[in-house]
């Protein structure tokens, strides 16, 4: 085995295997979202509730990465590359209250919600996501703001991200509710909630 197939194979999940595709799921049908009447809120348990245009996003645009990503339904994509938001920068902005300990992203297809703790936003590759592969997000990839947290279960960076929620207490969302795990760590295989 050479070296770059055994590089390759360290940074796979148990049950993955590897894509050069960018698969698209979702729950039901891709909205189409009109950029120019696009808003982000931001409300719960912060200090600052805010509302960001798109084109306020764009402004607050503070890193790059590239990333692999890893979906329950067992395929990984490696070396993605994305722009956007840190949502270091962002709880900077709206400063979270103490009593905040989980995050609830809400989306524009009916209702998707997904939750996620604070301390995984809080990790160098997560964030705001405005751009794949240098181009602005389109509707398939869940433009025109998606959330990206490459360490976990891709259902968890949500598409067409309306809404950011702190919490206080967790909520499951519409994967979790069906069975799905909540905690989607693909390196324990948390595919599923008897696998939390």
């Amino acid at each position: 085995m050479n070296n770059a197939n055994s590089n390759e194979k360290s940074r796979v999940p148990p049950g993955q295997h590897v894509t050069e595709r960018f698969p698209v799921l979702q729950k039901g049908r891709i909205p189409s979202i009109d950029r120019g009447k696009y808003t982000l809120q931001i409300m719960g348990e912060i200090e600052n509730p805010m509302t960001f245009t798109l084109e306020e996003l764009k402004q607050l645009k503070d890193k790059e990465v590239i990333v692999d990503i890893h979906c329950v339904t067992s395929w990984s994509k490696l070396d993605t590359k994305w722009e956007g938001i840190s949502f270091i920068k962002l709880m900077e902005l709206v400063n979270p209250k103490k009593t905040a300990n989980y995050v609830e992203f809400l989306c524009a297809d009916g209702g998707f919600t997904t939750t996620v703790p604070l301390e995984k936003l809080s990790s160098a590759n997560s964030m705001l996501a405005l751009t794949y592969d240098r181009l602005s997000l389109g509707d398939k990839h869940g433009g025109p703001v998606r959330a990206l947290i490459p360490d976990l279960y891709f259902y968890k960076s949500a598409k067409w991200v309306e809404t950011i929620t702190f919490l206080k207490e967790d909520r499951l969302g519409y994967w979790e509710r069906g069975g799905y795990s909540n905690k989607a760590d693909p390196w324990k295989e948390q595919r599923y909630s008897t696998d939390d």
